[in-house]
């Protein structure tokens, strides 16, 4: 295994690199695995509510479309740029061929802090970025989905604006849409419940009971809220959960339900929640738990803190949180990471699954959504499982090897055009 820099488009191309030496595959292959298929960068200028005009700056960064249209979310966070956008849209690439679903990977975002704007500022940038897109994106081109800082009415607002553009309705453009406009019952919770059955089948293999097991979780957001949740509800003991301003811990367990509640009815904090003690995002990632799932943004884990680090099972709920300096470090200490491509997989899963539901106009109940999601999330670790134990790898480099070789497996069997 190679190291790379803590950058995300960095470490996403060591990952790819260790599995293409793996694979034995040869270097024109592993470039065009690793060069993006299209990566545009466009301008969205904003006019504010008190009349003056913000020049924002918008990417999509189609990876790979070998296996089938691009997918990826859309995420707005001050943060976002060409090289984040990249490193995500790769990752959607072998997400997509490790869950087995006929997608490339795509990503898009926005540098912006939505939290600054208003609604209607919001609904103006989004609408003017999405009418940027209308080339690239469509039901059969590239599927966008939410992320960071965008929601279903952000998709709602994306598919209004397609359908404008295109002169039909087409609900098929975006997943992870209002269930008014083709949504998909099941498609909110969906990663969070693939981050569930992922630990899950985590403790199963490693022989762990789930109501002794205690977990920490950073990044009280859509994915981290409900996962909470739903292993709160499973037994297992969430002592801790933080959000951007900070977190709260408590050895006796947390009550998820009161916390959501709590941020529901106003308040912008987890911090400060009764019967909680405060501690940092920093703290909270090198508490003595058993599991830790790190659920906020990519980079969290690195050669700096990768030592401190005290869960014995680490399960990826954000895209890229552990650095590729950071991996090696958690390998040779013999902590298992369940990896972002396998443990958040859920979300890309039931957005294939809103698609196909849009594309045939014909809607499954919540229960069938949720059957077919076990179905899928199980398999795919069944998979990297067993990859990692007979080759005797890491789980993340099993996953890797997995969707790396199944679209390399695609181009070979496509061949070049022209």
């Amino acid at each position: 295994m190679i190291l790379g820099s803590g950058s995300a488009w960095d470490t996403a191309c060591v990952q790819l690199g260790n599995a293409a030496r793996h694979l034995g595959l040869d270097d024109g292959l592993h470039e065009l695995l690793r060069t993006p298929r299209r990566a545009i960068t466009v301008s969205v200028p904003l006019l504010r509510d008190d009349g003056s005009l913000m020049v924002l700056t918008g990417y999509r960064v189609q990876h790979n479309l070998a296996r089938g249209p691009g997918k990826g979310g859309i995420r707005f966070h001050p943060s976002c740029d060409l090289d984040e956008v990249k490193a995500l849209a790769m990752w959607m690439t072998w997400k997509c061929a490790l869950m087995g679903i006929p997608y490339g990977g795509a990503k898009g975002g926005i540098a912006v802090e939505p939290g600054l704007l208003s609604r209607q500022e919001r609904e103006r940038m989004t609408r003017r970025y999405a009418a940027e897109l209308v080339p690239l994106i469509g039901p059969e081109k590239d599927i966008p989905a939410p992320d960071v800082g965008t929601d279903e009415q952000t998709m709602a607002w994306i598919m209004d604006t397609y359908s404008a553009h295109t002169g039909h309705t087409a609900t098929g453009v975006v997943t992870g849409k209002p269930l008014s406009i083709g949504g998909s019952a099941g498609r909110a919770g969906a990663t969070s419940r693939g981050v569930q059955l992922a630990l899950f089948a985590a403790l199963r293999q490693t022989g762990r009971d789930p109501h002794s097991t205690t977990v920490a979780i950073q990044g009280f957001g859509k994915v981290g809220a409900l996962a909470a949740q739903y292993l709160h509800d499973a037994g297992c003991k969430v002592v801790a959960v933080s959000d951007v301003k900070g977190g709260v811990y408590n050895p006796q367990g947390l009550n998820p339900t009161a916390l959501i509640r709590h941020l529901a009815e106003g308040a912008e904090t987890v911090v400060g929640f009764p019967g909680t003690d405060t501690l940092t995002n920093d703290d909270l990632l090198e508490l003595d738990v058993d599991v830790l799932v790190p659920a906020a943004l990519e980079g969290v884990i690195t050669i700096e803190n990768a030592d401190r680090i005290k869960a014995r099972i680490i399960v990826e709920g954000a895209n890229g949180p552990v650095t590729a300096d950071a991996d090696r470090i958690l390998e040779d200490r013999g902590v298992m990471v369940v990896p972002d491509i396998l443990a958040n997989g859920g979300g890309v899963a039931v957005s294939y699954f809103e698609w196909v539901q849009d594309m045939q106009a014909y809607f499954w109940s919540e229960d069938e959504v949720n059957d077919r999601l076990r179905t899928l999330m199980e398999r795919a670790y069944s998979e990297v499982a067993m990859l990692a134990t007979t080759q005797g790898v890491s789980m993340r480099q099993a996953a890797h090897i997995i969707g790396v070789s199944r679209v390399a497996e695609a181009h070979q069997t496509r061949g070049l055009y022209p």
